[in-house]
């Protein structure tokens, strides 16, 4: 019989978001038989955890007993006891001794006066039996919530019987409150109520992107990414403060200004300044000071007017309302809410007051004029003006963000009439958001912009940052095209800048490389003539890259009018200018070493810079290189790091995931490829992303041909295909899916579909001169050679193939030369019938992928290295192999398969075709030899065998 008490809520999958290496830990640890205790701070998400590991195990025990304890009610003895034994006594009371009975019952009914000093051995033992009795009947699973909570006396008891159960199926699932402090180790006393193998797992705060997950599937939707992202500073990654600041924000009728902090509900204000009431007036006033700085010390305190800033911060350290800085002289909050909560308390006459003493204390010129405007009412032109300049600063140190949120504040002082005006700060401001990678910010700034401009100037600036904003999904912001030239008119410089967004409108949206290009030059005349070099040069790049990927023979004078001086500082480090177009150049010409260099150096610019934009491209270029040059476990780590920003930002999310997929089938886990590959392709079909349409199908292609999906994989690459020819793209170093779509054509046996793939591409690489391409198109035709049984000429092109490859530096697909070599060289040998190929056959083969960590290929190899042994087989007489000439080269590899006795899975296996192949093979041999299945086939070897 099995008994639950207190039937858990079961949890809502969007409360356990951004837990799964959690989960895995406590799962691992929970299906061998061993105990959990979670821990972390308060509204991290402990009890969500333990209810959702409770629910999934409770099944599987015969008893769970549970228990959860208040504060208010710790100081009554023996309660959660009661909780966990209560409603069982009666299944084992008789099987206590009696005094273990009497003490027990005495304890959870509280008739009598038992305590531990009086009964304490009997009632110890009296718990341990009654356990043991429990588990002799089936698994228990005590599932104990808010730890810290729980009496003293329950607690020793529970302790006392977990030491000692050894073997028995007893399971424990606890949760306790920790600090904050990831390096405390506060669980470690409660450990001791636990049994000795019990793992303890800190519940850590959720990422943003997590955060932004958790306050989407509650209902929080819309928020701007610059807004989630201040919940998750604000809450610290908890998921209850997020959730409470979600709800205020919610309920708030007008969001917050630029420099102004999160609303915080009076819920978690009286959770985290319940102690504030212990302070005096003024060391109140002194944290209302630092709450209201960037990076407070106690030194900035006293220059700011609190002149006992050493000991109100001591006190306040001992209130908990600060954290013990053991390293520096800096004043930190115990947690970011604490600081939001205290400036939320606060009156805005205080608010102000602490601004105007810190405008003057802080060295920092940022800092003065932040503090300065926020303490300022009303607009003010000297004030504006220190913050503009301010902004400036900001830019040049690469933090654009803070530059955005200067230039805001410097347009709401900035008077109507002044110069600059209040909406061309604005525009700076939304610029500068653009380039910290907060676009929806970027983008709401300038629709309001919108709503009032009427200079055309004004108003197509603000046009470019709205189709700027949109990214790769352009055909959201397609309507307002016809209207951005008309606000041009026939001014060329703003014509250049509508002409070169159309530019990117006619790749993106309508696939159109001749029609792109020609937007493109006319942009770049248009600049050019209006002077505009910035919009010249990203058009030329933009040109450029067009004409790369068409394969166009004026690619390369482009690229050098693009690399011509003067250059745009930032611009020549931008992922559209000319520097990433060079090395896309670089990357499809086969200089790796080169293309390397470059994009390293992009990637420190753009992060010195703050371009959170190009380092997401970057990131994800660099991990192409370096997985074009076999360093698979490497790309693996950038590309998934790349991943997690463009998430976190909001920016390129389905190109990072086609490079992961791409990664991942390299040198991780197969199935995650294929996922990441049709999320890609997913998000591309939502955005009308006709071009990233194509890479991430490649992608998946790819992913499944890996995974041994043979007719997975021509079907996604023949749409590749299919989607290139209609958009133009003639370079076949773009997408370099070519070789697999040709393997796997020979792997379901469309031999003549997979020459024509192999003559087509061909004569593109050698007019474009790709010569890793030409190596991989080769490597595919020796497949094709191999299967149509002209095995030496084979053998010998995989040969070449692999050489050259090594030469170029692809050691990725110099690997798979090798590995399809061996796979060669054992079938022309007869060695891969039934049986286990000799040792050494895929040893270099193995050397170069481990080279490589190309996990997901070293598994094949070592599957291909190890085939068990069928039963022996008669030989098969020379007459009977004569009535197989009649067939083709696989047509009779296949038929003398049969005859050994091999499964057609076991045939597909050992010739690298697929079992349909097979299937239709057997067919036409049927035809052939006039019989009617390979049951005749048998006959007809055992009719020929020799004796």
């Amino acid at each position: 019989m099995r008994r639950e008490f207190k039937e858990p809520g079961r949890p809502r999958p969007d409360l356990v978001i951004g837990r799964e290496e959690l989960f895995a830990g406590a799962r691992e640890q929970l299906s061998r038989g061993g105990s959990v205790l979670v821990h972390g701070s308060a509204g991290i998400g402990k009890s969500t955890v333990l209810r959702a590991l409770a629910a999934e195990y409770d099944e599987s025990a015969r008893t769970v007993l549970r228990c959860s304890a208040t504060e208010s009610e710790s100081h009554l003895p023996f309660l959660a006891l009661t909780d966990l034994l209560g409603l069982v006594m009666d299944e084992v009371s008789d099987q206590l001794p009696a005094p273990q009975r009497t003490a027990l019952e005495s304890a959870l009914t509280g008739r009598g006066e038992s305590t531990l000093q009086r009964d304490g051995l009997a009632l110890r033992l009296a718990v341990l039996s009654t356990l043991r009795a429990l588990a002799t009947k089936g698994p228990v699973l005590i599932v104990a919530d808010d730890l810290q909570w729980l009496d003293p006396a329950s607690v020793e008891l529970l302790g006392f019987a977990a030491r000692r159960l050894g073997e028995m199926p007893v399971r424990m699932l606890c949760a306790v409150r920790t600090s904050t402090d990831p390096h405390g180790h506060e669980q470690d006393r409660y450990l001791r109520a636990s049994p000795p193998d019990t793992l303890a797992l800190r519940v850590a705060p959720l990422s943003r992107a997590h955060v932004a997950e958790l306050l989407e599937n509650r209902g929080y939707t819309g928020l701007p990414r610059s807004t989630v992202r201040d919940i998750h500073r604000t809450s610290g990654g908890n998921p209850l403060f997020a959730l409470e600041l979600g709800r205020a924000l919610a309920d708030s009728s007008t969001p917050p200004r630029p420099g102004e902090p999160l609303p915080v509900p009076t819920s978690l204000r009286t959770l985290v300044l319940n102690r504030l009431d212990m302070l005096s007036a003024e060391a109140r006033r002194t944290l209302l000071v630092a709450s209201a700085g960037a990076r407070p010390t106690v030194a900035l305190l006293r220059a700011a007017g609190r002149e006992n800033a050493e000991a109100e911060t001591a006190r306040a350290v001992e209130l908990g309302l600060l954290a013990p800085e053991r390293e520096g002289p800096g004043v930190r909050f115990a947690h970011p809410l604490v600081s939001a909560a205290l400036y939320a308390e606060a009156t805005a006459q205080e608010r102000r007051a602490a601004h105007a003493a810190l405008s003057t204390a802080a060295v920092d010129p940022i800092e003065r004029a932040r503090h300065l405007a926020l303490a300022t009412q009303g607009t003010d032109p000297q004030v504006a003006a220190r913050l503009g300049e301010a902004a400036a600063v900001a830019r040049d140190r690469g933090a654009p963000s803070v530059a955005a949120e200067l230039g805001l504040l410097s347009a709401r002082h900035t008077p109507a009439d002044a110069t600059p005006g209040p909406d061309e700060r604005r525009l700076q401001a939304a610029e500068d958001a653009l380039t910290a990678g907060e676009n929806d910010l970027g983008r709401d700034i300038a629709r309001e912009v919108l709503t009032r401009a009427s200079e055309p100037a004004e108003r197509v600036r603000a046009w470019m940052v709205v189709i700027d904003a949109a990214g790769q999904s352009l055909a959201e912001v397609d309507a307002v095209y016809p209207q951005v030239l008309a606000d041009a008119g026939d001014d060329p410089r703003l014509l250049g800048l509508v002409r070169y967004q159309l530019a990117w409108r006619a790749l993106v949206l309508e696939g159109d490389f001749a029609q792109s290009r020609e937007e493109a030059a006319r942009a770049a005349e248009l600049a050019g003539r209006a002077e505009d070099r910035r919009t010249e040069l990203l058009a030329l790049a933009f040109q450029a890259q067009a004409e790369i990927l068409m394969g166009h023979p004026d690619a390369p004078m482009t690229i050098k009018r693009a690399l011509k001086e003067p250059q745009d500082p930032q611009l020549a480090c931008h992922h559209n200018g000319a520097g990433a177009t060079r090395f896309r150049w670089l990357m499809m010409s086969d200089q790796l070493g080169e293309a390397r260099a470059t994009i390293t150096s992009l990637l420190r610019e753009v992060r010195r810079r703050g371009m959170v934009e190009s380092e997401v491209h970057y990131v994800r270029f660099l991990a192409e290189t370096e997985l074009r040059s076999g360093h698979c476990g490497r790309a693996l780590d950038l590309a998934r790091e790349g991943y997690v920003l463009a998430r976190d930002s909001g920016i390129g999310e389905g190109a990072s995931a086609m490079l992961t997929s791409l990664a991942e089938a390299a040198g991780g886990d197969v199935e995650r490829a294929r996922a990441l590959a049709r999320e890609a392709a997913d998000r591309a079909e939502q955005d009308g992303d006709l071009m990233y349409l194509s890479r991430a199908l490649g992608a998946l292609g790819h992913a499944q041909l890996v995974a041994g999906d043979a007719p997975g994989t021509v079907q996604s690459l023949r749409r590749v295909r299919e989607l290139e020819d209609g958009l133009g793209v003639n370079d076949p170093a773009r997408g370099r899916w070519h070789g697999d779509l040709a393997e796997a054509l020979v792997r379901v046996g469309e031999l003549a579909e997979a020459q024509d793939v192999i003559d087509v591409t061909r004569q593109q690489a050698l007019r474009l001169g790709r010569e890793s391409v030409l190596a991989v198109l080769d490597r595919a035709e020796a497949l094709v050679r191999a299967a149509r049984g002209e095995q030496d000429a084979a053998v010998r092109q995989l040969t070449s193939a692999q050489d050259r490859l090594a030469k170029l530096g692809y050691g990725l697909e110099e690997a798979r030369a090798a590995y399809a070599l061996a796979g060669l060289r054992v079938l022309s040998q007869g060695l891969a019938r039934p049986g286990t190929p000799p040792p050494g056959s895929y040893d270099e083969a193995s050397r170069l992928f481990r080279r490589c960590r190309a996990l997901p290929w070293l598994r094949q190899v070592e599957e291909a290295s190890v085939v068990p042994a069928p039963p022996p087989q008669p030989a098969i007489a020379p007459s009977a192999l004569d009535a197989l000439a009649v067939l083709a080269a696989t047509e009779r590899q296949v038929a003398e398969l049969v005859m050994e006795g091999a499964t057609n899975r076991e045939i597909a296996g050992r010739l690298y075709i697929s079992v349909k192949t097979v299937e239709a093979t057997l067919t036409r041999v049927y035809r052939k030899l006039g019989i009617r299945s390979r049951v005749d086939i048998v006959r007809l070897a055992a009719g020929h065998r020799t004796n």
